[in-house]
């Protein structure tokens, strides 16, 4: 059996995940960003107990399947984003592939649920690892647009500058711990 979970995003949440799993006696076979598999089907007390112990730490499980969707269109990005971008990058042949469904629903489902496109939430989670990169200061601007799939630098700092209001040399001298978590990106605007 597969629970979807809302607002994993690293390897800490899966972490939390498998300690509340073990508080609630489920015995998961494998646990991943957004997904847990379980041996056998939980009683419903223990899903509860399961449910209420995830809210608690910033978790929901979801039972809707346009929710589950969109989990699964949120953690196909994330997980691209913290690889390597090919040039000429299609996000739609993406997830597309990601998720086995047909592009054209799965984009008209995200923007309705969550008020913003996935091209939208592809750049803002580019903009983070922008910043995380920067931060960390081993790699040049150069560098990472081209790990971020970006054609030139002059897009990565313009794109940057419009969701920052910095540009890339500004953020990095004045601002370098202004990172935002990964799953609280889904209330901005691009």
């Amino acid at each position: 059996m597969e629970l979807y979970i809302k607002n994993m995003v690293c390897g800490r949440c899966i972490l939390v995940i498998e300690q509340e799993l073990q508080k609630a006696g489920l015995k998961p076979l494998q646990v991943e960003l957004g997904i847990v598999t379980l041996k056998e089907i939980p009683a419903e007390e223990q899903l509860i107990k399961f449910r209420e112990h995830i809210a608690n730490v910033g978790f929901e499980l979801l039972d809707d399947k346009k929710k589950k969707q969109i989990e699964q269109i949120k953690r196909a990005i994330i997980q691209k984003v913290q690889k390597e971008i090919e040039e000429h990058f299609s996000i739609s042949e993406y997830i597309t592939n990601a998720i086995h469904k047909d592009y054209a629903a799965a984009s008209r489902l995200f923007s309705e649920v969550e008020a913003m496109t996935i091209e939208q939430f592809f750049i803002l989670q580019k903009i983070e690892k922008v910043k995380e990169l920067l931060t960390y200061n081993e790699l040049t601007l150069s560098e990472i647009s081209y790990q971020l799939g970006y054609n030139n630098v002059g897009h990565l700092s313009t794109q940057f500058k419009k969701i920052t209001g910095l540009t890339p040399t500004n953020f990095k001298i004045n601002h370098p711990s202004h990172r935002k978590s990964i799953d609280s990106l889904h209330n901005r605007k691009v």
